[in-house]
């Protein structure tokens, strides 16, 4: 299958599951024949088990449920939660399913990192936010400050269809070698399309578009990420537009949940605010958003961090969008969280100090000319969907 630019869609941002998890439920209540659903975790908490009662209840009035959750975000659900679902009628899949050796997790690369819910090929959600309650304010100071999009219109048929083939093991055509450009993202309100990530045909795809972005920045570009340890190119990228001029803001992780995420980061802050980029700390609570904004109209949301894992490794799902509207109100909320929950990363002014991290950086750059190519290589072995029906429990490659 071939996505491609898609006119006349209407956007909705969701700030956290607080928003998401309601939208979510309010579309699939209203399902009348197909929801799909690709979650990285799926939890039996308090959300989880809300997402599981509209399924059931779905599937029961004769909606097409199709559920896939990720073997390694979502490996401890327990036989009766699944069961209660698949008994419904809903068809359960599970990505790339490993047991645990000596109780560690085994299927650590190539996950199933998308988040994508698809009803009636009329509405439909892509972000970064899993269903867990952790992305509820009342689970405390760990709960994740993250973003998904609502979009009604062409491209939802595009996120249901791409959905559809994934189940049957469909992959798109793959793209041109031309990078991505501002004129295959035409500006003008409603426009967007669905950029993926896979280990076959898009291994490059939402970084492209990434760049594409940046480099078409002409006041300013606000990016917010989870896990920032981008590609050599990105990050020339970032540094060449601050250098031309363009407000290059950053708002990474001040409270990670992956301390190691944090640590990898720092090394390339030298190189970035020499160029002029302006990096933030969000320490409120865990970061978890992957998303950014340039100038007044282009956007993107999604699953995808900008780290190895994801640029190299994982399946994920993007959305870019040209949308003044979307553009405004995903601005308003970073810069919201900028101006009250951040603090702006210096450079230490000690001589010594600066030169160790110079050398540290130097080392850190020839890692990010080369990762891809090593994250590529690896574990490959082909990830399995294991589907779980009421009648059958079969494997397909």
């Amino acid at each position: 299958m071939n996505l491609g630019w898609r006119e006349h869609n209407r956007y909705t941002l969701l700030e956290n599951g607080t928003e998401y998890f309601p939208a979510v439920i309010e579309a699939i209540e209203a399902a009348r024949s197909e929801v799909l659903v690709e979650t990285f975790i799926l939890f039996d908490d308090a959300v989880g088990q809300d997402i599981q009662r509209v399924l059931i209840a779905a599937a029961r009035r004769g909606v097409s449920v199709d559920l896939t959750v990720d073997g390694y975000g979502s490996d401890e659900l327990s036989d009766a939660f699944v069961g209660a679902m698949t008994e419904s009628g809903i068809r359960f899949h599970v990505f790339d399913p490993r047991p645990r050796f000596l109780g560690v997790r085994t299927n650590v690369f190539r996950r199933m990192h998308r988040k994508i819910v698809a009803v009636d090929r009329q509405v439909a959600f892509v972000g970064g936010i899993n269903f867990s309650a952790d992305h509820l304010p009342e689970f405390g100071p760990e709960a994740k400050q993250d973003y998904a999009v609502q979009l009604d219109g062409p491209l939802a048929a595009d996120i249901a269809d791409f959905a559809r083939a994934a189940l049957a093991g469909g992959r798109m055509r793959r793209p041109g070698r031309r990078p991505a450009r501002l004129d295959t993202m035409p500006a003008g309100d409603g426009g967007g399309r669905l950029v993926v990530r896979d280990n076959v045909n898009h291994r490059t795809d939402i970084e492209r578009y990434y760049r594409a972005g940046v480099r078409s920045a002409r006041q300013d570009v606000l990016i917010a990420n989870a896990y920032f340890f981008p590609g050599y190119h990105l990050l020339r990228d970032l540094a060449n537009a601050a250098r031309r001029g363009v407000r290059v803001r950053l708002l990474l992780q001040g409270e990670p949940d992956v301390l190691v995420a944090r640590l990898a980061a720092t090394m390339l802050y030298d190189y970035l605010i020499d160029a002029g980029v302006e990096i933030y700390e969000y320490c409120k609570r865990p970061l978890h958003g992957k998303v950014a904004c340039v100038d007044e109209d282009w956007s993107t949301i999604g699953s995808s961090n900008l780290d190895p894992l994801s640029l190299a490794l994982n399946l994920e799902a993007n959305v870019v969008a040209r949308d003044a509207s979307l553009n405004a109100t995903l601005r308003s909320s970073l810069d919201r969280l900028i101006e009250q929950d951040c603090r702006p990363v210096e450079l230490p002014k000690d001589s010594k100090r600066r030169l160790r991290r110079l050398w540290i950086g130097v080392v850190v750059f020839h890692v990010l000319r080369r990762f891809p190519a090593w994250a590529g290589s690896l574990p490959a072995h082909k990830p399995r969907l294991r589907s779980i029906t009421v009648a059958t429990d079969r494997e397909t490659a």
